[in-house]
């Protein structure tokens, strides 16, 4: 009996994916078909199809496509699955011992760096040398800190998978892709008798520097890097409600010992400019983007001090998380989630945004589809991520735990008394009010709800009624 009906390459951005799935390609009992599972495109950006399943398809039965791609393709068929792709598809996989796997990892900083130097240059692969684009990343200590967070949470998924199954994997580096004996090791593990000569040299490695010669702040880097924290790194697992503590999101008062951990889709452009103004600052004054390490830090340091969050009811906060994120194009909107919430979760929203035609029942069927949405992407039924703008705050503050717990929770409709008390047990008596947070646009929520809106966001959001005791909004 055959050890394996079809294989899954378990890999990431930049990790030589490409080049790989070259390699399987040119053994005649394999077949590989891209990224099957990408939530922006099926297999390849410039396809609709694979095998004659259409992303549409895809999208309401993953476990279709999987079964197609293992009776359909011209030998043994598989794919590539990143930590970001369809979570369903990751479950399916990771659970099936007739699926064999392949982990290809890189070092975290090189491929990094070569996200970045891709996304500088729009070269995404190398066959012809003479057209090799060259540019220069520049390092981003809190982008980075978020993906190696990514690569060890799937590390971590992955290897536990295995483990509790019993399954096991072949593991293959980068550096490892232009063996040709661990390549056709690789075929045997898949139950392939057939080995290559020789390699197919089409695909070209694309920035073969060393990292010092490839980024223009390389101090800045090596810096970077030298104070990260490996045994405190953010764990994020498979679907809601984990999530990591984010603490390059932290806001630390200029000089009151006060740390503000915000919820998305929360007040928080007013708390920053409160807490700017207990020190008589400018909001832009304030420290953020630390890491865990530097945070400890400043915590030792500032003695007495006082951490604290502002949540706000679900309604409100789904509310603002579509109006400001998904509604309307621009700076601060998920426009790739949007896309995606158009195209193919036909939700009802103007290409361009709201216009004179967009009105106020137009926007009572967008929030409402937005909403049915929402209840399927926190229950892992979508290919979309869990945003943070949309996460439970139970989750949200799960994963702030796993860093620290804030030491007061606080309700957006109680913000003055408790802001107020906040920042006299600080030493500021005198602080200024908190200003409320500006309405909505373009219908503010108030101008839509009613009991169905209600009876949505409680199923969408039960969780966080049951732990936060929410009745309904503004009762």
């Amino acid at each position: 009996m055959k050890g394996f009906d079809y294989f899954v390459v378990l890999a990431e951005m930049r990790t030589g994916s490409n080049l790989l799935e070259s390699h399987l390609n040119a053994f005649q009992g394999i077949e590989c078909h891209g990224e099957a599972f990408n939530p922006a495109f099926i297999g390849y950006p410039n396809r609709t199809e694979i095998l004659g399943m259409t992303q549409a398809m895809r999208e309401g039965d993953p476990a279709r496509l999987i079964e197609t791609i293992r009776d359909g393709s011209d030998g043994m068929g598989g794919f590539r699955l990143f930590h970001n792709h369809d979570p369903r598809a990751i479950e399916i996989v990771l659970n099936d011992p007739r699926c064999a796997k392949i982990v290809l990892t890189r070092n975290p900083a090189e491929s990094y760096v070569s996200w970045k130097i891709a996304q500088e240059t729009g070269q995404w692969k190398l066959t012809n040398i003479k057209r090799r684009k060259d540019a220069k990343a520049t390092f981003d200590a809190e982008e980075f800190e978020r993906h190696v967070a990514n690569l060890q949470a799937f590390q971590i998924e992955v290897q536990a998978s295995l483990q509790r199954s019993g399954q096991t994997a072949f593991y293959i580096s980068y550096e490892d892709l232009n063996e040709i004996e661990v390549i056709n090791g690789l075929a045997r593990y898949l139950g392939v008798d057939e080995t290559l000569e020789a390699l197919d040299g089409a695909l070209k490695i694309q920035n073969p520097a060393p990292l010092s010669d490839k980024v223009a702040n390389f101090d800045d880097m090596a810096q970077a890097l030298s104070g990260l924290d490996r045994f405190n790194l953010t764990r994020t697992p498979e679907f809601e409600p984990r999530r990591g503590p984010a603490v390059p999101a932290h806001i630390v008062a200029y000089k009151a010992p006060l740390i503000y951990m915000p919820v998305k889709s929360g007040p928080e452009a007013e708390v920053i400019n409160w807490m700017a103004g207990l020190d008589a600052v400018a909001p832009e004054a304030l420290l953020t983007k630390m890491n865990q390490k530097g945070l400890r830090q400043w915590m030792r340091q500032a003695t007495g001090h006082r951490s604290f969050t502002v949540i706000r009811h679900p309604a409100a906060r789904a509310h603002a998380a579509f109006c400001h994120r998904i509604l309307t194009p621009g700076p601060g909107c998920l426009g790739e989630i949007r896309r995606i919430l158009r195209n193919f979760h036909k939700l009802p929203i103007p290409g361009g945004g709201p216009d004179a035609t967009y009105d106020r029942r137009a926007h009572y069927l967008a929030f409402t589809a937005f909403l049915e949405f929402l209840r399927a992407n926190l229950r892992g039924q979508t290919s979309v991520r869990v945003d943070a703008n949309w996460a439970t705050k139970t989750a949200v503050l799960q994963g702030m735990a796993q860093f620290s717990l804030p030491d007061v929770i606080i309700r957006e409709d109680e913000m003055q008394l408790q802001l107020g008390a906040l920042a006299k047990q600080v030493g500021r008596p005198g602080a200024a009010p908190v200003a409320e947070a500006a309405p909505d646009q373009p219908y503010t929520l108030a101008e839509i709800y009613d009991d169905e809106i209600e009876a949505l966001i409680a199923d969408v959001y039960q969780r966080d009624y049951i732990m936060f005791g929410w009745g309904r909004w503004q009762e």
